[in-house]
């Protein structure tokens, strides 16, 4: 059974994608077999693994359809790795999903009961809190937050755990990996006073902030560009390195 994370802020614009991108790149080099999920119907993952979700299966058919596909049959396998795309009409998702109950909550659990042949599932997430989100941490085991070191970072953060805490309900597995700071930039005393907040705060939650920062670096806009991972696009910049450490860190927690 894979091991499922999720990457998770209702904030928007905080580098949910590139993590969660990041993270699946690197496992991937490890030699992990690794499943990236788009469940943002923006696709930002889908258009980074330069994935289509025209004419072919996606999460949609999964979550939505009367007749659900096979998880393994929506699997893309890409030049960045393999990926079930996203769909925009994952926006029909709360008027379908919010009349199923209970089992409205566990369609993607059930779903990936019968994924094959992988040891971790990535799950790129929207910044919004609607029954796409509840699905999938119902499903994972898992939850890395990333946060911005500036004074709107925290935006959402106890609604976040509010949801998290309602899902354990239905899944008692599931836990926060982690807050991860991201752009950060140690030179600023703003940033520093972000961090030093987020260690107590990460505390009245019941987790951690990770020790690894991600660091500002333009290189990231650069991958996203030219529809690259960042890791595949420069391994050796600043916010690779970082995510490197970062995978590091959530294997030692994880494992």
């Amino acid at each position: 059974m894979a091991t499922v994370i999720c990457i998770a802020n209702q904030k928007g614009g905080i580098g949910k994608t590139t993590t969660a991108t990041s993270i699946a790149t690197i496992l991937s080099d490890k030699g992990y077999k690794t499943l990236l999920i788009d469940s943002d119907l923006q696709g930002n993952s889908t258009d980074t693994y330069r994935a289509s979700f025209e004419g072919v299966a996606t999460l949609y058919d999964i979550l939505l359809e009367e007749n659900p596909a096979d998880i393994n049959d929506t699997i893309q396998h890409t030049e960045m790795g393999d990926i079930i795309a996203s769909d925009p009409l994952l926006r029909e998702a709360d008027s379908k999903l919010s009349t199923k109950g209970i089992a409205g909550y566990k369609i993607l659990k059930k779903a990936l009961s019968h994924l094959m042949g992988y040891d971790f599932v990535i799950i790129d997430t929207a910044p919004t809190i609607n029954m796409v989100l509840r699905n999938v941490l119902t499903a994972s085991d898992y939850v890395v937050i990333p946060i911005t070191a500036d004074r709107y970072g925290f935006q959402g953060l106890f609604e976040l755990n509010a949801s998290i805490k309602d899902a354990q309900e239905l899944n008692e597995k599931l836990k926060i990996a982690g807050i991860l700071l991201v752009r950060y930039n140690n030179r600023t005393i703003l940033a520093r006073e972000v961090r030093d907040t987020l260690i107590s705060e990460a505390h009245n939650i019941g987790t951690e902030l990770f020790r690894t920062s991600i660091r500002e670096c333009n290189k990231v806009k650069e991958a996203q560009t030219v529809q690259s991972t960042l890791l595949k696009y420069d391994k050796s910049c600043t916010a690779s390195k970082d995510y490197i450490a970062l995978v590091d860190e959530l294997l030692k927690e994880i494992m």
